[in-house]
């Protein structure tokens, strides 16, 4: 009897644990069932991916997508149809929502508000307070919930951990890895008087390299008291990366597109409030030494830090603007635009964005193009040159800190469990999102 898929891929260069080359994915039930010469099969539906590579689907790691609270800049629906568009199966969402995701109740609220609104897979991380410890255990064990998240610094209210004591209760009551933000509050709060009005340049002085290591370094000394495995999230400096190349049995490395591609002073001269986050886009430096650290294999996921303000919040002079950029959506573009500069391989960028994640934080059934996994997949096309521009942008904010650029690499179909979500630029199946499960909230 003839083999039936549900959905075929043929003619593609299949980019996996196999290498790359030239191959065809058969899906039945939303599930890799075989790679291969599958060109005499039937299927329910085919797609030609000749010219293309097919890519384990894309995974963005730090997205916010602030909802609830502060709609009017993005939501969950916006968010995630930037996120598709871009080739992006899954994203993880923070919790510094209004209100904060620091009870069950709150992340059950999530992803009540997600189902049949989100169009990618989604987990929520919780958010660690002086006062929740008691609960962390049963908030990781959710399922859709992507770990705990502490901010050590530049976070106000419940969210903000910032002494050792904090840090240390999250520590001892989670048992799946803990992602951070690592600056040092207090030496943040002492040079709050380093910035300078209306120059956003004076944002990396506030918020200088050393803020970060001190951070870094601290979690680090108190995770390994504790025994206990960390994510450090948007690693910025040359420093940091030194120093956690001494530390990968107990700590992951994140880095994001826009450390690796923007620079200063040049990106505060040419764009402003545009070009301000936490922690700061830094000097050549600094991008240099993460760049190293990343051809070393000190960083295991590229993930965005999608933080995305209003065009007219991001107009407010410094230091009354906000910090935080749009991202997800242009996740891909950047990247594959590095992998054609050749600093980075095709295969590294996978490793980084699929693998990675599945590593770090134990998806199930995630992360591998692979037989037995979800058949989630980003096609690209390495060769389609492109511009990217804010009028482009599918976040409700607008706009995009590469609006100009152009790259060469794009996505071309987002397939997420077999389900066609996005092709050739435009969303054909909305609101088909589910939550992503892990290996250790299963049990």
């Amino acid at each position: 009897m003839t083999e039936t898929f549900d959905l075929l891929i043929t003619g593609g260069t299949i980019v996996n644990q196999d290498g790359n080359g030239l191959g065809d994915v058969g899906v039945s039930g939303g599930k890799i069932t075989a790679i291969g010469d599958l060109s005499t099969k039937h299927a329910g539906q085919r797609i030609n991916a000749n010219g293309l590579h097919v890519l384990p689907g894309v995974i963005d790691t730090q997205v916010h997508f602030r909802e609830p609270g502060p709609t009017h800049k993005e939501d969950l629906q916006t968010g995630s149809r930037a996120a598709v568009l871009g080739g992006v199966v899954g994203v993880f969402e923070m919790p510094n929502t209004d209100p904060t995701t620091s009870t069950v109740e709150a992340l059950e609220y999530k992803l009540k508000r997600a189902k049949g609104r989100m169009h990618c897979d989604h987990a929520f991380y919780a958010g660690a307070t002086h006062d929740n410890a008691d609960l962390l255990p049963d908030l990781e064990r959710v399922p859709g919930c992507a770990g705990v998240k502490v901010f050590m610094g530049a976070s106000t209210g419940s969210l903000l951990v910032a002494d050792d004591e904090g840090v240390a209760s999250v520590l001892a009551a989670i048992s799946r890895r803990a992602a951070f933000h690592c600056e040092d509050e207090e030496r943040l709060i002492a040079r709050k008087h380093l910035a300078r009005e209306g120059d956003w340049q004076s944002h990396v002085e506030v918020r200088d390299a050393k803020a970060a290591l001190l951070a870094t370094q601290r979690l680090i000394r108190l995770a390994r008291a504790a025994g206990k495995r960390v994510h450090v999230l948007h690693v910025s400096t040359a420093e940091e990366m030194a120093f956690l190349a001494e530390h990968k049995d107990i700590a992951t490395v994140e880095v994001t597109p826009q450390h690796l591609t923007l620079s200063a002073p040049d990106c505060y001269a040419q764009m402003q409030g545009r070009a301000q986050m936490n922690p700061p886009i830094r000097t050549m430096e600094h991008q240099d030494g993460l760049w190293a650290a990343l051809r070393a294999g000190i960083v295991d996921v590229i993930a965005t830090d999608h933080a995305p303000h209003t065009l007219a919040e991001k107009a407010q002079s410094y230091p009354a603007s906000p910090s935080g950029m749009p991202g997800v959506q242009y996740l891909v573009p950047i990247m594959l635009d590095h992998v054609n500069a050749g600093r980075l391989s095709l295969e590294r960028f996978v490793d980084l964005t699929s693998a990675g994640p599945k590593r770090i934080f134990g998806l199930a059934s995630k992360g591998r193009l692979a037989v037995g996994y979800d058949a989630d997949f980003t096609l690209v096309d390495l060769k389609e040159r492109r511009t990217i521009t804010d009028a482009d942008s599918a976040s409700k904010s607008a706009w995009t800190p590469y609006d100009g650029k152009t790259v060469t690499g794009w996505p071309m179909a987002t397939i997420i469990r077999g389900i066609g979500v996005m092709r050739d630029d435009e969303v054909v199946m909305a609101g088909a999102g589910e939550p992503i499960l892990f290996e250790e909230a299963l049990a």
